[in-house]
């Protein structure tokens, strides 16, 4: 990623477009790698190739095309070697952003369906040839498009284009409002195309099932538990009670569903429609606890604009989570902002939060 801070100037009249490939050079004019421009966004090039992959196979450079078909081919390949999809799971990342070095784009896989969520202006402007090449290198009979209207606003995609997107665009007969069953190690979930994200966390797989190997006869809160995944986790790792909070209404309607789908009742399972702050508060007047809890916000920081703002919650809702936390428990604590990982100052936060909460942690 090259920051537009970062850059001294352009060279070529005119000047390149939004969505187009540029060569990265230094202050002599070396070439350093290639990727896509954007004028508008913090992200001024999105790296795509070093120059020392382009001396050792100069096919792909400037041919975002051909890139992306190969960048595609090679995810399937390696998700194939780790052994996915399998009879215990057909829902999973196929297409990581920068983990797989197409920044900007992420793809999930949820049997046949293909959820693609876009936040770079280069993948909307490819988004043609990443539809044609999922339904030709995967087995996925289904595309969604699912753009993310926060951040094509930063990338410089604004009124027309940022309102037609805001539209899930569903490939051939597929209906957005369908419930699609999924299984992940496992555990079956209905999955909400027009849900949170794409749908479903596939991101917190490992996750969910590291919670599952730890949870046995201990009591278990999620918080932001949106459709289930760590409480039917906890549950099926044999813990004693699940709590699962969340503020939306149809997100505790999906946990719900997947309870029953998976056999449980409400004596072992506990879904609470709340605010989490306010559940917190009020639990911790009552002297409640918990062995683990788990708490997963939404991104509060969808850019560093608004860091120091999202600071301060993560701190607040911290706090109130290590309070509920039983003596010698367990907190998962999750962060999903770009802009707090980069910032680096996660683990100061918790160390933060563990002064103002009176508690000693280790991690």
């Amino acid at each position: 990623m090259v920051y537009s801070n970062a850059v001294d100037r352009i060279i070529g009249r005119p000047p390149p477009e939004t969505g187009e490939p540029v060569l990265v050079t230094d202050g002599a004019i070396h070439p350093i790698a290639w990727g896509m421009y954007n004028s508008a966004s913090m992200f001024c090039v999105r790296i795509m190739e070093m120059d020392d992959e382009v001396s050792r196979n100069p096919s792909f450079i400037f041919d975002m095309e051909k890139l992306l078909k190969s960048r595609i081919t090679s995810a399937m390949n390696l998700r194939a070697r780790l052994g996915l999809p399998n009879k215990c799971t057909n829902v999973y990342r196929l297409v990581n952003s920068e983990g797989d070095r197409l920044s900007g784009l992420i793809i999930d896989i949820f049997g046949e369906c293909a959820v693609v969520a876009s936040s770079a202006a280069w993948v909307e402007k490819f988004r043609s040839v990443i539809e044609e090449t999922l339904k030709f290198a995967t087995s996925c009979t289904h595309v969604v498009w699912r753009p993310s209207p926060e951040m094509l606003k930063e990338e410089g995609l604004l009124s027309k284009e940022s309102n037609s997107s805001q539209t899930h665009t569903i490939s051939d007969d597929m209906d957005k409002s369908d419930t699609l069953e999924v299984v992940e190690n496992g555990i079956h979930y209905n999955i909400n195309l027009s849900g949170q994200k794409t749908g479903f966390y596939a991101d917190q797989r490992e996750s969910r099932l590291w919670l599952r190997s730890i949870a046995k006869e201990r009591s278990v809160l999620d918080l932001c538990c949106y459709s289930g995944g760590f409480s039917l986790n906890a549950a099926i790792g044999g813990a004693s009670e699940v709590t699962g909070v969340d503020s939306s209404a149809p997100a505790i309607e999906l946990a719900l569903a997947n309870r029953e789908l998976n056999g449980f009742n409400s004596r072992r399972m506990n879904f609470v429609k709340a605010d989490i702050s306010e559940y917190m508060k009020s639990a911790i007047s009552e002297g409640r606890t918990w062995d683990i809890v788990i708490l997963d916000p939404p991104k509060l920081a969808p850019s560093r604009k608004v860091l120091e703002q999202a600071i301060r919650m993560y701190r607040n809702l911290n706090v109130l989570a290590m309070k509920c936390v039983e003596p010698g428990g367990l907190l998962m604590t999750c962060s999903c902002s770009g802009a707090m990982t980069q910032s680096g100052k996660f683990p100061s936060i918790l160390q933060a939060s563990a002064l103002s909460a009176r508690r000693k942690i280790d991690y």
